[in-house]
């Protein structure tokens, strides 16, 4: 990749991965030469999914995009920003909480990494109340998510 392709990280814990994710993503490859979707590990979030059957499922979901990489990452965003010569991390924002939440963590990676920028997209209307805690809130009381995400999954695999 030459020095001004544009690469941006799109980190999270994705636990699952959603239509709303999916949305950021498909949107964000209008600005973005090439995107890393970087599962992290949270150690304050105890996972759903196991994380190596989520990275599956979404390689498999962008394996006809090139533009697109999976990956899992265990160290903080604005390193593996160097690591990855990414200058830009994409996050989605579905309201004012996620806004307060984001720019603090924004303001922190710029402090640690002074070449990246934050790029925020606001959330398609129609998918704003899909998050991966209600998803697995739904779960947990015998719901079906798969119409929340953009591919199936059998909770047995988890």
């Amino acid at each position: 990749m030459s020095v001004n392709n544009k690469i941006a990280i799109f980190p999270g814990t994705f636990d699952p991965f959603t239509l709303g994710h999916h949305d950021i993503v498909t949107r964000g490859l209008k600005f973005f030469d090439k995107i890393f979707i970087a599962i992290g590990n949270n150690p304050k979030k105890d996972r759903y999914f196991n994380v190596n059957l989520i990275k599956e499922k979404i390689d498999n979901l962008y394996k006809d995009n090139s533009k697109i990489n999976v990956i899992n990452y265990n160290k903080l965003t604005a390193s593996l920003a160097k690591d990855l010569n990414a200058n830009f991390i994409l996050r989605g924002l579905r309201n004012t909480t996620d806004f307060e939440f984001e720019n603090s963590i924004s303001q922190i990676n710029k402090d640690l990494n002074s070449n990246l920028e934050t790029v925020f997209l606001i959330t398609s209307p129609k998918l704003a109340p899909i998050s991966s805690t209600i998803i697995r809130d739904v779960i947990r009381y015998g719901g079906d998510i798969n119409k929340y995400l953009p591919y199936k999954i059998n909770l047995d695999e988890k």
